[in-house]
């Protein structure tokens, strides 16, 4: 029975997708796979394949993340207060 999925960010439709991709992959190196070497094949296609969605995940979420900070600029913060100059010989200048 077909189901619907809903992704509210760029970053969740690229998970669903792939995680459909991979599920119909699995399914597929299941069939295929000789007697005696399902287990192995299915679990060497779901480890490259969960390895590479984690990476793109990963990859979406930080750059969503940096466009973000692109767009609000950077983070007011103080300025750090400047240094005296020292006076003649090194010595810290005379106050008054």
């Amino acid at each position: 029975m077909p189901r619907t999925f809903r992704a509210d960010t760029p970053l969740q439709t690229l998970i669903l997708e792939h995680a459909l991709a991979m599920a119909r992959q699995l399914e597929r190196t299941a069939t295929d796979a000789p007697d005696g070497r399902v287990l192995a094949e299915v679990e060497a296609a779901a480890v490259a394949a969960a390895r590479e969605l984690a990476r793109q995940a990963v990859e979406a979420a930080l750059q969503a993340q940096a466009d973000a900070a692109e767009k609000k600029g950077r983070r007011a913060a103080p300025a750090p207060a400047a240094a005296s100059p020292p006076g003649p010989s090194g010595t810290p200048p005379a106050t008054f």
